[in-house]
């Protein structure tokens, strides 16, 4: 990857709404697209309960979806008010922090997923561009994973190109780092000096022990992995589970929140549940090494995942002696790692800079992404 070229650094806000479903994530970051100047404020403006069922439900909805662009039925309403919520969340975070809407750039807008096809090119992400623009006054970037898809892409994951500039801001350019986000799904993105990054999904992340905990106690996750710590691993169902042919699959690959359910859990007391689920978690991102055949130095681990010592216990006991660590541990933030990718990728955007590659995604060939909206008037 040769960007070599000077270009003016420029001050951006990402947006992460993730699988978790739990609020809007916004993180600060000043970028020229190639190297991270500063990483700023952030914060978390968490949904109500209420809200976060529209959002599971319109999951529901968006099954029969076959294009991009539709929005039958609610979807159309929850569109219009999920992306008002995310305005208001920008508003908030500049009265917070102190900053005028006039100093940042642009705006680096995900949406809510809510249908991920990648076998049949598609991708919903319900979040109107154009309205937060002119709603925040701010240049905003959204749509990134379209254009990966249009060319032969998976759409997921995009976080490899920040995970490659965090490495060299945290002194690991000249060794193998393996990035691991624990969301909704795990994924997972192996750094190597000089080299393109390599990423892909790699199992189910913490939305299957989240449905677990809701179905089974009424709770909306484990927190800390506590119910997990207690209990013990069904191996039946484990092995069931990485029956899946998706374990054996190489990368590029990516998941839909719901490719995996809680079919196999028939049966199963709620702590060996919880403790199944979170070894699983574990085991498939530690395969994930295996099947792109790089053993890295050290693995970091971000996403509400590594606050789950369940997790976090499994991937130290079976990572062969390598080091793993939280995000917090390096000085990074795992839990706005994402909403800062967004941030990070919007200026990539803005300079036509890739934002994946074919080892990240699949894409035929180096491609960048997203579409941009300026406010009206402008």
């Amino acid at each position: 990857m040769s960007e070599t070229r000077i270009v003016s650094v420029r001050t951006a806000l990402g947006l992460m709404s993730g699988t978790s479903m739990d609020g809007i994530d916004v993180a600060l970051v000043r970028s020229d697209g190639r190297v991270i100047v500063e990483r700023g404020p952030s914060h978390l403006f968490p949904y109500e309960a209420a809200f976060r069922r529209r959002l599971e439900s319109g999951l529901s909805m968006a099954q029969a979806l076959t294009g991009r662009d539709e929005r039958p039925g609610g979807l159309a309403e929850l569109e219009v008010e999920l992306t008002d919520r995310h305005a208001a969340a920008v508003d908030s975070f500049c009265r917070q922090f102190a900053i005028s809407a006039s100093e940042i750039d642009v705006i680096g807008f995900h949406g809510q997923t809510v249908l991920h096809r990648p076998k049949n090119a598609l991708t919903v992400q319900l979040g109107d561009g154009a309205r937060l623009s002119t709603a925040t006054g701010i240049a905003t970037i959204a749509d990134m994973r379209a254009n990966d898809m249009i060319h032969g892409g998976q759409g997921a994951p995009l976080v490899p190109a920040y995970h490659a500039a965090l490495a060299g801001l945290i002194g690991a350019g000249d060794e193998t780092v393996a990035f691991v986000n624990i969301g909704g799904i795990a994924n997972v993105t192996f750094v190597q000096p000089g080299e393109p990054p390599v990423a892909f999904d790699c199992g189910p992340g913490n939305a299957l022990i989240d449905q677990w905990m809701q179905e089974q106690a009424g709770i909306a996750f484990d927190q800390n992995g506590t119910i997990a710590s207690e209990g013990r691993v069904v191996e039946r169902v484990l092995n069931a589970y990485l029956d899946d042919p998706f374990f054996r699959k190489d990368g590029p690959k990516s998941l839909d929140r719901n490719d995996f359910s809680l079919a196999l859990m028939d049966g199963v007391e709620l702590h060996d549940g919880a403790a199944t689920l979170a070894r699983l978690t574990a085991t498939g991102i530690l395969e994930a090494a295996k099947l792109a055949d790089i053993l890295p130095a050290r693995w970091i681990v971000a996403g509400g995942g590594a606050r789950n010592a369940a997790i976090m216990h499994e991937l130290r006991q079976a990572s062969g002696g390598v080091q793993v660590e939280s995000a917090e541990q390096c000085g990074l933030s795992g839990d706005m790692m994402e909403a800062e990718a967004w941030a990070f990728l919007a200026v990539r955007s803005l300079q036509s800079l890739p934002l994946t590659w074919p080892t990240t995604t699949g894409v035929s060939r180096p491609v960048t992404g997203g579409v941009l909206h300026r406010p009206k008037g402008d």
